[in-house]
């Protein structure tokens, strides 16, 4: 079946606080308040992530590049990178083989230049939708109708599905950083939260078309 694809990068941070907790309780007879007390295990970074600048703020952690079907908004593809990594250079690897069109934002212009896309038949034959830079878009009168914008809107449409299952892994399952060292580790974690995303989106979907 032929198929759309949605490409998308969240940055994750990692967690500066490592280590098990040990909790206070009762000690020689006089009542003390349950805390967790937390240590350093060890004061290096991860060896295996690097920062990152986004806007005026650095972040230090990793990249998690998917690719979403456009259809059903489910996760297809998942590849993890360093932070420092460009979103641009894992496109390739986020595509499937049927996919005949693909959206992604403005960081993932200029992929038809690629040479891991110019030099495969399949890639260098799928139409890219990608979002332009608000700030190339041309300047129209108040009375004109801008075409250049409501364009880059209905690809942002399509796009955004790729933002619903970052939410579900945020706000339902509680995903906000890293909590191991490495990616390779990071990245199962990442593969168990999508499935579980996935699943949770199928749910869903179930219970409206049950209701309609």
């Amino acid at each position: 079946m032929v198929g759309n694809a949605c490409l998308f990068t969240c940055r994750v941070a990692v967690n500066k606080i490592r280590g098990c907790g040990r909790k206070v309780g009762q000690s020689r007879g006089r009542k003390e308040e349950v805390g967790i007390l937390f240590t350093y295990e060890k004061k290096a970074r991860d060896p295996e992530m690097r920062q990152t600048k986004k806007g005026n703020e650095w972040k230090f952690g990793m990249k998690c590049h998917i690719g979403v079907d456009a259809g059903s908004g489910l996760v297809h593809t998942i590849t993890v990178t360093a932070a420092n990594e460009h979103d641009i250079t894992q496109a390739a690897a986020l595509i499937r083989e049927d996919d005949e069109v693909v959206y992604g934002d403005s960081g993932y212009l200029g992929i038809q230049k690629r040479p891991e896309v110019t030099s495969d038949e399949h890639l260098a034959s799928i139409d890219y939708r990608i979002n332009r830079r608000p700030g190339s878009l041309p300047k129209v009168s108040d009375n004109a109708i801008d075409w250049e914008r409501y364009i880059e809107n209905r690809k942002s449409a399509v796009r955004c599905k790729v933002e619903h299952v970052f939410r579900i892994i945020k706000c339902q399952f509680g995903y906000k950083k890293t909590v191991y060292r490495g990616l390779a580790k990071n990245e199962n974690r990442l593969y168990a939260m999508f499935a579980c995303a996935n699943l949770y989106a199928l749910a869903i979907a179930g219970r409206r078309l049950s209701t309609t």
